[in-house]
């Protein structure tokens, strides 16, 4: 089945992102607030790691459908009404975040179990008559009933063994695709690396949000002020860092890979090096939160970590990012990121504002030194034929 598409060149409908699924990625909008709301509640680093676990579940279940709608048409009568009603129940699932390891913890495990059936029911339907493709999502049921299981279990345990139990649940979920192979997997290139280019814009969305609730809580004297714009700022270079080469460069590797190795670019390369990328940029919203709080206080320990690690997590999946699709390592992006984790300790001592504008220096000084240094290869990747910047 076709979706909305675009002619190519060579008269080829290309399909491209629907407003279906623009819709169900509000719903993961919603998600990512919850656990920034989370973890800023809870600033430990239990709270922390809870953060992380739901994040990376709630990530798994976004980029299971995204490989779904990247096969079947979402905008078909029972794709239609099927991805509404997953969209209902991730938004249980949403709900449930903040007591995701209390008092809502079935809550949430019976709504997220209810996304991932109705993912491998879909795409059952979409397999038919394919057998290579039903083959492939045979080979993906035993992880995710096992995880969707583990948490289900999980939710009537407390304490280190519910933590513990989470996070062999997650790991067993995240390992399907690998340990099954991704033979038999359809993808349409174009449409999977602009999906997970909006993503990441939702993402960056929510530090915005962050931004603009924690100054709106507050008198907006010159020290918010000035915290805002620089979060805005770091908000921005991230943008940059992804938008500006990486994403065109990376989608092009996409298009001229083939088959097996298509597939396992995509997997790798989108569906788990983007998860650091967004739980690095749900980190610095969390860090953002906490200094627009306190900007002439020194930040805690955790809120140093999500601010300063945030970003430094974010560029280190750019260097894995771009080592898997270009086999070229970046070595500024890793100086940066060692820049970032050498401010934790300093950010303990300074004002949180003074943290905030040394993180923002560090951004924009790899951002400025990029654009110069690398000016020719970047004029010629970002206006060669069929670029789309």
């Amino acid at each position: 089945m076709e979706g909305d598409g675009i002619a190519t060149g060579g008269g080829q409908v290309e399909k491209r992102v629907t407003p279906l699924e623009l819709f169900f990625d509000l719903v993961f909008v919603f998600a990512l607030t919850q656990v920034t709301g989370l973890v800023s509640a809870q600033p430990t680093w239990q709270g922390l790691g809870q953060g992380v676990l739901l994040l990376g579940v709630l990530w798994w279940a976004w980029t299971a459908y995204a490989w779904l709608t990247n096969t079947v048409d979402p905008e078909e009568g029972l794709v239609r009404l099927s991805l509404l009603g997953a969209m209902a129940a991730m938004l249980v699932a949403s709900l449930a975040v903040p007591g995701a390891f209390g008092e809502d913890a079935l809550l949430f495990a019976v709504a997220y179990a209810v996304v991932r059936i109705a993912h491998l029911g879909l795409y059952g339907l979409a397999g038919r008559g394919d057998p290579e493709l039903t083959g492939a999502i045979l080979r993906l049921v035993p992880a995710t009933t096992v995880g969707s299981g583990l948490l289900l279990v999980a939710a009537f345990l407390d304490g280190p063994a519910q933590g513990a139990l989470w996070v062999v649940a997650f790991a067993v979920d995240l390992s399907g695709p690998l340990l099954g192979g991704i033979r038999g997997w359809r993808l349409s290139a174009g449409h999977f690396a602009e999906r997970h280019g909006l993503i990441i814009i939702i993402a960056l969305g929510e530090s915005i949000v962050a931004v603009g609730v924690g100054a709106a809580e507050l008198d907006l004297d010159a020290g918010v002020v000035i915290a805002a714009v620089l979060g805005i700022a770091v908000a921005a270079a991230l943008w940059w860092a992804y938008f500006d080469v990486v994403a065109l460069v990376a989608e092009r590797r996409l298009r001229e890979a083939t088959g097996v190795a298509q597939l396992a670019m995509a997997r790798d390369s989108y569906s788990y090096l983007h998860l650091p990328m967004v739980a690095g940029i749900v980190l610095v919203a969390v860090g953002l939160k906490k200094t627009l709080a306190h900007v002439g206080d020194p930040l805690e320990l955790v809120p140093a970590v999500a601010l300063c690690g945030g970003v430094a997590m974010y560029l280190v999946a750019h260097v894995l990012f771009r080592l898997r699709n270009v086999r070229t390592l970046s070595r500024r992006r890793l100086v940066a990121a060692g820049a970032l984790l050498a401010l934790i300790p300093v950010a303990l001592a300074l004002p949180a504002l003074g943290t905030l504008a040394a993180v923002t220096a560090v951004c924009a000084g790899l951002i400025g030194y990029e654009a110069i240094r690398f000016a020719e290869a970047r004029r010629q990747v970002r206006h060669a034929p069929g670029a789309t910047a």
